[in-house]
This record gives structure tokens, C-alpha cells and sequence, in this order.
């Protein structure tokens, strides 16, 4: 699974990837980087709108299904699981139509040892910021609850580097598959669900980290730190 990472400060996103805030509002306030992202947090993910266009939003972290009756259910559905994703209810809406990515510097994963879990930081080899294969929903509210967009990060069996850590990982997209994900449009089943794979192992890299990550009230670089 995946259960925390670090996501990039919204300016780098927009340098690097070329993604705006819609209406390029100059007086919004621009997100620096999340070391110690967790669920239920407001975060950075991209998207394509139908009328607008490619853009960058921030979007509550656990998807909540339209039918929901209530948010609780986002904390269950932080993960969609890329083997089931378009048959399961929760996802499969979201799959043929409102896909997005998730940008992040790395990730955290625990490794089970015989003194406790070991959390690692897992990024990649060569590249600053990673797209992670995502669907987002709208929930319209209910009772006293407002509207909510929220989204979940879809994962896949790990890969050789990985499975000394853990069993799943995220789908990583390369660069060139971001487009034909985010298409709206698109609706080649077999295509999207062939680009839910792990991604290859000589291009990652992971180390161990503090315990410190195990709490989402930490949130600082010193994170990242090897121990």
C-alpha cells in the first residue's frame, strides 16, 4: 500500500510539469512541500477538466464514493488496488473518466524486521519529482457536510527492489504515459490497465528513515535523512 509520501511544493509542480491553478490566480496561496503527507490532508494532484483543461488542485486524500453516506469511508480507500480497480464500485466510475496523477519526491514504506516495522523513504533514481497513477470523485455532501472532491492513489505488486520492504508499491507512470492517463477521453480499458504495472527496479532507490515519519504531526525535511 501506500500510505504516506512526500509531495512536492506546488511551484516546483508547475515549473517542472507545466500545470497551472485554474485561473492562474496570482493572489492564491502557493503549498510548499508536504515531507510527511497522510490521509485525509488537502493535497496536490493534476488533473484534466473538461472545460478547463489540464490544471493543478488540491484534493482531499481517501476517496469518498458519490454514493457514500459518509466521509469515513475516504480513510478505508486511500489505496485502489490496479488488479480491481475497474470492476470494484468505489473506483470503477472514476476509472473510465476521472483519472489523475499524484505527484511526489518519494514515499515511505515500512519493512517488518524482528525489533518493529523499519520505515523506508523509496524514491526514484533520476528524477526530482514521479507521477503516481490516481482517480478522483466528487461527493456532493450530505446533512451538514459540504461537497468534497477526493482522491486514491492506485498501487500494484512490488517490483524486485521493493519486495524486501513491502508486497505493493504505486504505480509510478513514466513521463510519456501522463497524457493517455489523464485523458478524459480515453477509454481503451485494456491500454490504461496495461500502464498499472511496477515500475522498473534499477530506477529506484530506498533507505531506511527515522521513526520519527511514523506520526503525520512531523513534517520537516530531516525526514528524508538515512539512519
Amino acid at each position: 500500500m501506500c500510505g504516506r509520501y512526500v509531495s512536492p511544493g506546488e511551484a516546483e509542480i508547475e515549473r517542472d510539469w507545466h500545470y497551472g491553478w485554474p485561473g492562474n490566480d496570482p493572489e492564491r496561496d502557493i503549498a510548499g512541500v508536504v515531507y510527511n503527507a497522510a490521509p485525509t490532508q488537502l493535497l496536490p494532484v493534476v488533473r484534466i477538466h473538461g472545460e478547463r483543461g489540464p490544471e493543478l488542485v488540491r484534493l482531499r486524500w481517501g476517496l469518498i464514493p458519490s454514493w457514500a453516506r459518509e466521509t469515513a469511508i475516504g480513510a478505508k480507500l486511500i489505496n485502489a488496488r490496479g488488479e480491481t480497480v475497474a470492476e470494484k464500485p468505489a473506483f470503477r466510475a472514476a476509472f473510465k473518466r476521472r483519472r489523475c496523477l499524484v505527484p511526489m519526491k518519494g514515499y515511505y514504506e515500512w519493512q517488518k524486521s524482528a525489533s518493529g516495522k523499519v520505515p523506508h523513504f523509496i524514491h526514484l533514481a533520476h528524477a526530482g519529482i514521479f507521477g503516481v497513477a490516481g482517480l478522483y470523485e466528487y461527493w456532493p455532501g450530505a446533512g451538514e457536510a459540504g461537497p468534497i472532491e477526493s482522491y486514491t492513489i492506485i498501487t500494484t505488486p512490488a517490483n524486485a527492489m521493493m519486495t524486501r520492504i513491502h508486497d505493493r508499491m504505486p504505480v509510478i507512470l513514466a513521463d510519456k504515459d501522463h497524457a493517455a492517463w489523464l485523458d478524459p477521453k480515453n477509454e481503451r480499458t485494456e491500454a490504461l490497465l496495461a500502464l498499472l504495472k511496477p515500475y522498473p527496479p534499477e530506477e529506484m532507490r530506498a533507505h531506511p528513515v527515522s521513526t520519527r515519519v511514523n506520526s503525520p504531526k512531523n513534517d520537516e525535511p530531516e525526514l528524508l535523512n538515512p539512519v
